[in-house]
């Protein structure tokens, strides 16, 4: 599992849009420059980003090149956090015994003076 190449490449919300973008299905990178209003240098550049952590493919066909979303490593990271998941839910879980429990003792009379 490459984690911090997908957690690099998840952090800025171009790659991520893209990514959205492609979960629809193959896309030409022209298309999706054309998306961002984004040139086409800094396009590639993130494009790259994507392909070296695996996210992505390109291909060739014709004059065009068509990018695919590779969900593999979403997956790996998807299973990493489910640690995390875990350890939330416990902890809510705790929260609410404990504020149950403050709920049902008896509450202490105030005396005034």
């Amino acid at each position: 599992m490459n984690l911090d190449a997908t957690l690099t490449a998840l952090a800025h919300p171009v790659r991520r849009e893209v990514l959205a973008q492609l979960m629809h299905g193959e896309a030409p990178v022209n298309q999706l420059a054309v998306s961002r209003k984004i040139s086409w240098p800094a396009l590639t550049k993130h494009l790259h980003m994507l392909e070296r952590a695996g996210l992505i493919t390109r291909s060739r066909n014709a004059q065009q090149r068509p990018c695919r979303l590779r969900a593999e490593p979403l997956h790996e990271l998807d299973e990493w956090m489910a640690s995390y998941r875990q350890f939330w839910a416990e902890s809510f879980d705790r929260l609410d015994e404990h504020l149950k429990a403050i709920q049902t003792k008896p509450k202490k009379k105030v005396r005034k003076r």
